[in-house]
């Protein structure tokens, strides 16, 4: 059983940082902080999922930040993936093997998904890891 199956199902809420509701980067908070202990910046500067231009503006900022590092080769559990919607970079899914991620599902709920193939992968735009994420000790216990 994967750590991903306790957060599928966890609901959609616009702005939500919790488990009664989440947005794409509220999921990458809660499995963060429950998951590896690890609080993650609320990002909270827009006004809504749909600002999609604004949430590009804070997903580039975070890109810059040294809080995360971009990842060459294969991602690894708990990596944070980008993607665009439309011309901007704004949704982020939390990795859960290479090519299977865990995000919120437009207005629905947190689902998987394979982005190495359909319509996510032409959308992908980068993987990124938190500098604080204990890679082996994580990885290890995931398997």
């Amino acid at each position: 059983m994967s750590w991903s199956n306790a957060y599928v199902g966890l609901p959609w809420a616009d702005l939500g940082r919790g488990r009664d509701g989440a947005d794409c980067w509220g999921l990458a908070c809660i499995i963060y902080q429950e998951e590896l202990g690890i609080g993650l910046p609320d990002y909270l500067g827009y006004s809504s999922a749909e600002e999609r231009g604004e949430i590009a503006a804070l997903i580039a900022g975070a890109e810059t930040s040294p809080l995360w590092l971009p990842v060459d080769g294969p991602a690894i559990a708990f990596d944070i993936a980008v993607f665009r919607r439309g011309r901007f970079a704004s949704h982020v899914g939390i990795v859960v093997r290479h090519g299977l991620m865990i995000h919120m599902e437009g207005d629905d709920c947190a689902k998987l998904a394979d982005y190495s193939s359909g319509s996510w992968k032409p959308r992908f735009k980068g993987h990124y890891r938190h500098v604080e994420r204990p890679v082996q000790i994580v990885t290890e216990a995931r398997r």
